[in-house]
């Protein structure tokens, strides 16, 4: 129970390495099978998150924690961007960096077929900071989103073979975006923004498992959306006071994070091999775009009326599937190999955000799980995300606010490493 507190101080962001600004490390032991199974295979308690009713299927009080490391990068190539007035050049360098997730997860028997769990993650993050000056520094310099969510969770075998679950989610979501003001005037153009939001909000999340057989499982699990209406502050911090003082005020701005549903399969085909499958959707269109609104300073002078600014993320629902494979090595030790496929939601190159430069990406997955006993495990995986070279031609010249800013249009190539540690014990 000590772990609880000690991760609510970790700060649970970093650069995503699912698509959008999902993060699905949200235990490090599915890592080295790129996810496969994940509402299925229920061997420590961070099921709780993929799937509450895989808490039947673990020992009388179990406990798991593990941290995840992500080394995602984004580089960018110039192609001839129009920024108008605002004095910045070069690419920016890599937008990304190291961040570190870490996970807790607490289940309890109350009976032989009732269980009770909570797990504390953070299941959205995303960090892109670009050296400054650079060319697109009207559009970002840097962007940051910080999720904490605790997921109190109960669980109830019917029979033998179907368990049911569901949880509930409270949510603090924490941002922090920064740019340079826009392009209209060569004083505004020196002059730093910093918008910060923060709000939190309830969700809720079912699942359901089933024994089909000795050898085989096939896990359901869903996740709510969650709405926030975040309230924060605008602060300009230029050379000329008034500008600072015209510019700056409070802030308001509301999201959905997006639902998703997932459906696993895990197969024994042998006392040495297992096979584990993964199809999941995530509702990423209830996220069509962000106004940016002042909730003070909105009078004359500001040049910005109600909307300070809007984010235009046109984002589309996704897939991702997933295939992984196990191999018993022997009493102590099982090799863990997985692949996968996971669509981004951003629909073009004329609505990628340099704050969010995603594309489609392939999984490439393997580590070991060491059991040295009955009652503990330890998981180590890795994974190389390889995402797709894409494009941006991003026009923010024209919309709200007297000050543009500007076009970005170049190319990004992107690649993520993957590393992480999971601790198990029952007890």
């Amino acid at each position: 129970m000590k772990l609880i507190p000690a991760l609510m101080l970790v700060a649970f962001s970093g650069g995503a390495s699912a698509s959008g600004f999902q993060l699905l490390e949200q235990n490090a032991s599915g890592i080295a099978n790129a996810y496969a199974g994940s509402a299925a295979v229920a061997d420590n308690a961070s099921t709780i998150y993929f799937n509450p009713a895989g808490m039947t299927q673990l020992q009388a009080r179990e406990v798991s924690g593990g941290l995840s490391a992500v080394d995602p990068s984004f580089s960018f190539d110039n192609k001839g961007s129009n920024v108008g007035a605002l004095t910045g050049t070069g690419d920016g360098g890599n937008a990304g960096g190291w961040a570190f997730i870490p996970n807790g997860y607490l289940s309890w028997a109350l009976s032989k077929d009732l269980y009770i769990g909570l797990g504390v993650g953070g299941p959205f993050g995303l960090k892109t900071e670009y050296n400054n000056p650079w060319v697109g520094a009207a559009q970002s310099v840097s962007f940051e989103i910080k999720t904490y969510n605790v997921n109190p969770s109960i669980a109830y075998r019917v029979n033998e073979t179907v368990s049911l679950g569901l949880g509930v989610n409270w949510q603090y979501v924490d941002a922090t975006y920064k740019r340079q003001a826009g392009v209209a005037a060569a004083a505004l153009a020196a002059t730093p923004v910093k918008l910060t939001l923060d709000d939190d909000a309830w969700g809720w999340n079912v699942g359901a498992l089933f024994t089909v057989s000795p050898s085989t499982k096939v896990g359901l699990s869903y996740r709510s959306t969650i709405q926030y209406h975040t309230s924060g502050k605008i602060q300009a911090s230029g050379p000329s006071p008034a500008i600072n003082a015209g510019g700056s005020s409070k802030a308001k701005a509301d999201i959905e994070m997006p639902d998703t549903a997932i459906l696993s399969v895990t197969q024994k085909l042998s006392d040495k091999w297992e096979m584990l499958g993964d199809v999941s959707w995530t509702g990423w269109s209830s996220i069509p775009k962000v106004d940016i609104y002042r909730s003070s300073n909105t009078g004359a002078g500001t040049g910005n009326g109600t909307i300070a600014q809007v984010l235009e993320s046109d984002f589309r629902d996704t897939w991702r599937v997933a295939l992984g494979a196990n191999y018993q090595y022997n009493d102590a030790w099982k090799l863990k190999f997985g692949l996968a496929y996971d669509e981004s939601p951003v629909k073009g190159a004329s609505t990628r955000l340099t704050s969010l430069p995603d594309n489609d990406r392939v999984w490439f997955s393997f580590g070991a799980q060491w059991a040295p006993d009955k009652a503990s495990r330890l998981d180590l995986g890795m994974s190389y995300i390889y995402v797709q070279d894409s494009k941006i031609n991003n026009n923010q010249t024209t919309g709200f606010g007297a000050a543009a800013r500007g076009i970005v249009t170049g190319d990004y190539s992107a690649s993520i490493w993957l590393f992480g540690a999971q601790y198990s014990m029952a007890f």
